[in-house]
């Protein structure tokens, strides 16, 4: 738990990092505030391909070596960036970042998962998504004195630093239990199998994985200007395909239902997450020390949000936990923004907000990894979590589009508060596992926990389930 909790909190701190320094890089590049926001969108793009193949190499030679690769890779990605000379070549470093940042995901999730006890697989993935919040406020506590003595790229080189926990993690850890059970003296499963059966299958998916990066790359840069519709339902019906085929027969309804689920959750989250340092300079004018203190609120908000799912997750169960932590938090999504004059005011409010409408994501991964079985399970987390993820690439560029023609606080509002309603629809009336029966109607609800009989002790596992 400790090492991946470590890697989340270092991926939040190579990720966001681009979030704090949005103005002072518009201003450098000469930069609109699209195209500023679009930056936070490239590390988005790669992650359904970084999923899918950090994915299946955990599924088939381990978690722990794929936590390893995706360490560095987000690590050297954010090293990049400290180098870019305009704006394509930063862009370029945040997709390395993405890949790394999927992998993380999905090795580290099915890591911890793997090796806690089922009762209490909310806490845990709780806990670890936690991580990722840490690594927000640590971010935020270096802008205020990195950035206004040394400059933006400083910040960026900093972010190398993760490459020296790859190498205790590759020295430290055993391996997930689960998975060592699973693989034992059988032979190791390889998920992508399916994609490559046959010349002409392989061919038709390699060309397939080649238009959805083309085409997302050029739908979130100037590139593809003027054609963005176009190129997007080609990328929608490239991932659609790889869902299909990776989810077989019997479950490929249900990935493409937790895509689109994941999707709409990103949309409502990462508006607020990737342009609240933005809104704060530009619209209240907080200086950077002010501006920290913003994101301190926030991202504890977060943390200790992530906590409370846990436990409310075990609790209640996953499904109704998520649902009903999500209504509670619409309460505060526009006094947030209503709050002008009072630091302390916005403040209370940012952690409260962000504790429920954020922190809930704790238990996204007990969620999503729950519909799969040990042997595909990296590999389907990390490609159905990480293509929904798409979400999060759109919503900056989306927010910065409504702000045109309203308030950069109110566009994010009507954002947040907007699609936070259809994610409590889709988990709430649990949309995507009732699809999945269409196609599958013998599955088990829930591979995580273990079906068992009724009891007092094992009633609050089968409410989980």
């Amino acid at each position: 738990m400790f090492a991946a909790w470590i890697g989340y909190l270092l991926d939040g701190f190579d990720f966001v990092l681009i979030t704090l320094v949005l103005t002072e890089i518009a201003d450098e590049f000469e930069l609109s505030d699209a195209s500023a926001a679009s930056l936070v969108s490239g590390a988005f793009i790669t992650r359904w391909l970084g999923g899918a193949l950090l994915g299946a190499l955990g599924d088939r030679y381990g978690r722990k070596p794929a936590m390893i690769v995706s360490i560095l890779l987000y690590s050297l990605g954010t090293f990049a960036c400290g180098f870019a000379w305009n704006y394509f070549s930063l862009f370029t470093a945040r997709l390395l970042i993405g890949m790394g940042m999927a992998g993380e995901y999905s090795a580290s999730a099915t890591y911890v998962l793997e090796s806690w006890p089922a009762r209490l697989r909310n806490r845990a993935s709780g806990f670890l998504i936690s991580g990722f919040a840490g690594g927000s406020i640590i971010a935020a506590e270096l802008y205020k004195w990195v950035v206004p003595h040394w400059g933006w790229r400083w910040l960026f080189w900093i972010g190398v630093l993760p490459v020296f926990v790859a190498l205790w993690v590759r020295r430290a850890l055993p391996e997930a239990e689960d998975w060592s059970e699973a693989t034992g003296g059988g032979p190791r499963p390889n998920p992508f199998r399916p994609l490559f059966a046959g010349r002409r299958r392989a061919s038709l998916n390699t060309a397939l994985a080649v238009a959805a990066s083309v085409a997302l790359f050029c739908v979130f840069t100037p590139v593809g200007e003027g054609m963005v519709w176009p190129l997007a339902l080609v990328a929608a019906g490239c991932l659609f395909a790889f869902a299909a085929q990776l989810g077989g027969r019997r479950r490929w309804v249900l990935c493409v239902a937790l895509m689109c689920t994941v999707f709409c959750a990103f949309l409502y989250s990462w508006p607020i997450q990737a342009l609240l340092p933005t809104y704060l300079k530009k619209e209240l004018g907080y200086a950077p020390g002010e501006v920290t203190d913003m994101m301190f609120y926030a991202g504890f908000g977060t943390m200790a949000g992530c906590w409370l799912a846990g436990f409310m997750g075990d609790w209640l169960g996953t499904r109704r936990a998520y649902a009903w932590t999500l209504l509670a938090s619409l309460v505060f999504v526009f006094p947030v923004f209503a709050v002008q004059n009072s630091l302390v005011g916005l403040g209370v409010l940012l952690f409260f907000l962000l504790a429920l409408n954020q922190g809930i994501s704790g238990i996204l991964p007990k969620y999503i990894a729950s519909h799969f079985p040990t042997e595909t399970r990296a590999a389907s987390l990390g490609f159905v979590y990480n293509t929904g993820a798409l979400g999060g690439a759109v919503a900056p560029v989306l927010g910065a589009h409504l702000a045109e023609g309203m308030s950069l606080g109110r566009a994010l509002a009507v954002l947040t508060f907007g699609l936070t309603l259809v994610v409590i629809v889709l988990v709430g009336g649990n949309v995507p596992q009732r699809l999945g029966r269409l196609t599958d109607p013998d599955g088990p609800d829930d591979h995580l926990v273990p079906e068992r009989p009724l009891s007092g002790s094992a009633a609050s596992v089968e409410r989980a389930g």
